[in-house]
């Protein structure tokens, strides 16, 4: 524990501090999405859109295990310190590109500190607070993650309609710069006995050898068959390379991810859990506001508007189960019971139909993040808790890890089911209307042409409602889906094996430890 001799006033503003760069990281993840008409408009590189989003996507998920690791060998700070700069150097090189190209490439700089923000403001949870305190802060970031995938959107169309698609990402600039004074201020440094030759360069290499591929391949399954050359051949890819990761973690002295961990029956299960549950999570986000423009028909501005309120479930739950799970003996029981609230969510969003009222999709919303929100904490505590502490860094980074690669394939699969689902249910429903050869055809174009205000205006009152009822039958099997795979994790649950949330586990099994000591301060309570 570096808050042995810390004073309050240090640990509230390392925390703070902490808490800014995950917004820094989490927001950027999701602000950018309704920016991109206006990018494309004003670079024209409608042909490479998909890239602003990808490439941030592809670099922050490779680089969190391996900054994870690096934190466990030379300590925390100087990576969160790095990578807030980094990450506010590259948002501006972001706002001052001239072409896709050069916005891209700034993109995909950003996501390698978002990655080593990803990895290192978890862990600063385990240095900052004791096994008790942490299931509480970890609540209160976890609301801060699940915070920015909402509002995200909503911001990020506003600062484009109001000023520039360029602030969203100077935005960050000011943010950034504040957590960096509040860190430098308030966290601890940390020593280190590790050197470079205790870094584990193969590892590193087969890793991001393996997952890059794979996420690109995820990614371009929205215009790319699953069977088409480009994508089986990066899967191919990608499973050599992976291969070669194990093969090499099993051989070296310092591993990026230590194999034998997942023999440790609480960290296995909170991986299993995070990559499942991380399905429902981004199957609702991604997918509600088709619900609210699709099927009931309304704006893009109040559908954002009306996803805010899942915050309000997901931050009340992460709060309640990090202040609870320490009092009670069987905590992982708050997993399952978090996982069955996400299932029963799924199910009352696959039951919506064009008729259903506004307030009756919210309370669905809320119910949703009211699950999510319940396994943020819990087995980020547990995991945190579970290994020796010299393991801290892996054991958070490959939560963050597991959960973003389970939204990639997640959303992949989902939106295949969609792409699939959604011609036939059109045809069908058009079909029952019985109208005369050439009436309310539809352009080509699909799912984006029934979600074109001016198209529907033109089409006749019963035709429109068909496209509704045909979008709303595509997304109850999308949710009943994405229940499906919940069902898995909720088994999963049952398995966490429950370690006692008091004291530190000692260091072994690790010939280098890094060797920590706090800054001297005047001595004073931790608990913060």
């Amino acid at each position: 524990m570096i808050t042995q001799g810390l004073s309050r006033r240090r640990v509230i503003l390392a925390t703070a501090g902490t808490m800014l760069a995950l917004l820094l990281a989490a927001l950027d993840q999701t602000i950018v999405g309704t920016a991109i008409p206006r990018i494309v408009a004003d670079l024209n590189g409608l042909d490479r859109l998909a890239w602003v989003t990808t490439a941030y996507l592809v670099t922050s998920t490779t680089m969190t295990p391996i900054a994870g690791k690096l934190g466990d060998l030379f300590g925390r700070k100087p990576f969160l310190l790095a990578g807030m700069i980094g990450f506010v150097i590259a948002s501006a090189l972001c706002g001052l590109s001239q072409n896709m190209t050069e916005l891209i490439v700034a993109r995909g700089v950003q996501g390698i500190f978002g990655g080593v923000l990803f990895a290192t403001v978890f862990t600063v949870i385990g240095d900052l607070f004791p096994p008790e305190q942490r299931g509480r802060t970890a609540g209160l970031f976890g609301a801060v993650f699940g915070l920015s995938s909402i509002v995200g959107p909503t911001t990020g169309g506003f600062i484009t309609d109001h000023w520039s698609w360029r602030w969203v990402f100077e935005v960050n600039i000011p943010v950034g710069l504040i957590a960096v004074f509040v860190v430098l201020a308030g966290l601890p440094y940390v020593r280190s006995k590790a050197s470079w030759r205790d870094i584990d360069f193969w590892g590193a290499f087969t890793l991001a050898a393996g997952v890059v591929p794979l996420l690109i391949a995820l990614s371009i399954t929205r215009d790319h068959s699953w069977t088409s050359p480009q994508v089986v051949g990066l899967l191919a890819l990608a499973a050599f390379m992976l291969a070669a990761f194990v093969f090499v973690e099993s051989r070296v002295e310092h591993p990026i991810v230590p194999l034998h961990l997942f023999k440790n029956p609480t960290f296995s299960v909170s991986m299993i859990v995070g990559f499942l549950t991380a399905f429902g999570m981004f199957g609702s986000i991604l997918f509600t506001p088709l619900v609210f423009q699709g099927v009931l028909g309304i704006s893009a501005t109040n559908s954002g508007a009306l996803i805010t309120p899942m915050m309000f479930g997901l931050l009340g739950a992460s709060t309640v189960t990090g202040f609870i799970m320490r009092r009670i003996r069987y905590y992982r029981f708050l997993g399952t019971l978090g996982v069955a609230i996400m299932i029963f969510g799924m199910w009352l969003l696959s039951q919506i139909t064009p008729s259903v009222p506004e307030w009756h999709v919210v309370a669905d919303l809320i119910v949703v993040g009211t699950g999510i929100g319940v396994t943020f904490p819990l087995y980020l505590t547990a995991v945190q808790t579970a290994l020796p502490r010299e393991y801290l860094g892996v054991a958070s980074s490959q939560i963050q890890f597991w959960r973003n690669l389970g939204g990639t394939v997640g959303s992949a699969i989902l939106g295949a089911v969609l792409a699939n689902r959604l011609p036939d249910y059109l045809a069908s429903r058009v079909a029952a209307l019985n109208l005369p050869p050439g009436a309310g055809k539809l352009p080509a174009s699909g799912a984006n042409s029934i979600l074109d205000p001016t198209l529907l205006a033109k089409l006749p009152p019963a035709f429109v409602h068909v496209i509704r009822l045909a979008l709303s039958d595509t997304l109850h099997d999308i949710y009943i889906f994405a229940g499906a795979i919940l069902i898995v994790a909720l088994v999963s649950t049952i398995f966490l094996k429950e370690v006692p949330l008091t004291g530190v586990r000692p260091a072994r099994g690790y010939d280098a430890p890094p060797v920590e000591e706090a800054a001297e301060e005047e001595p004073a309570a931790a608990s913060a």
